[in-house]
């Protein structure tokens, strides 16, 4: 699994979203490495990654993961992920394998109505970017062209620097297994939750007040699935905290994992 390390200190894993790759992170990597050894990788098929050789689901990208933390020796590693990474970041909690968990507008949280939508949305947003790739320069470039494009992702995408929308875009492009994943969560399992007590560390569930990906109003499913969670609201985010709120966000996951979880007792891996 290709991954790139910045920063001293603790580890600290980044888990990026469908489309994305380690680069996803750039607004706060820089931020978070003052403090932390940043450990960004690329999930199966996205980025540098080679794909998966069968379907890219939740729980193969998280059997992936799980061979990578055993590989660079990273057990009870904290973890940072957002979106589809953060459902993966939370599927790690589950199994036991990391420490303190920031889980950052997971997926996986919805109804059988609001998956169809998402998977939908984003299908009909990804074939309109495809369409649209010889003009991406242009359009990322300007303020009023880059807000119809990323609207559905970023509360105020007139604002997001240019040269990174058009970066996160070209990711979404290249990857061979985007279609492959976006079709495991629009169609695949729900995402399971925890007993209360059984984490090795803890867990921070941060979401975005505007986010029109995930809804706001999974939140609390999240909340009752993961009773030990705590729920962190970004009242001026939508889907991606660490582009609307870089900030706040580097503050949260520092926060969150500032205390380390070596001398918590060995977990109790969750069920199923």
């Amino acid at each position: 699994m290709h991954h790139v390390r910045q920063g001293k200190g603790r580890p600290l894993l980044l888990v990026h979203g469908l489309g994305g790759s380690h680069g996803s992170w750039e607004t706060i990597t820089s931020k978070l490495a003052g403090e932390r050894e940043v450990i960004a990788v690329d999930l199966p098929g996205f980025g540098a990654t080679p794909p998966l050789p069968g379907s890219p689901s939740i729980a193969a990208m998280a059997d992936v993961l799980e061979g990578f933390l055993d590989e660079q020796g990273l057990d009870g590693v904290d973890v940072v992920g957002s979106s589809m990474g953060a459902r993966l970041a939370l599927e790690l909690a589950r199994r036991g394998l990391v420490g303190a968990t920031v889980a950052l507008d997971p997926g996986g949280f919805w109804t059988s109505r609001e998956q169809r939508v998402f998977g939908l949305s984003i299908k009909v947003s990804v074939r309109l970017v495809r369409a649209l790739s010889p003009l991406l320069p242009l359009l990322t470039g300007n303020p009023v062209t880059r807000t119809l494009l990323l609207s559905q992702f970023t509360a105020a995408p007139w604002r997001l620097d240019g040269d990174v929308a058009l970066r996160e875009l070209r990711r979404f492009l290249a990857s061979p297994s985007f279609d492959g994943a976006l079709h495991e969560l629009a169609h695949g399992p729900l995402q399971g939750g925890m007993p209360a007590g059984t984490a090795r560390g803890p867990i921070v569930i941060g979401w975005g007040r505007r986010d029109l990906v995930t809804l706001p109003r999974q939140a609390p499913r999240a909340a009752r699935l993961f009773p030990d969670a705590e729920l962190v609201w970004f009242e001026r985010s939508g889907h991606f905290p660490h582009w609307d709120a870089a900030d706040e966000t580097v503050q949260t996951i520092l926060a969150a994992t500032r205390t380390p979880t070596s001398t918590i007792a060995a977990p109790v891996p969750a069920p199923g």
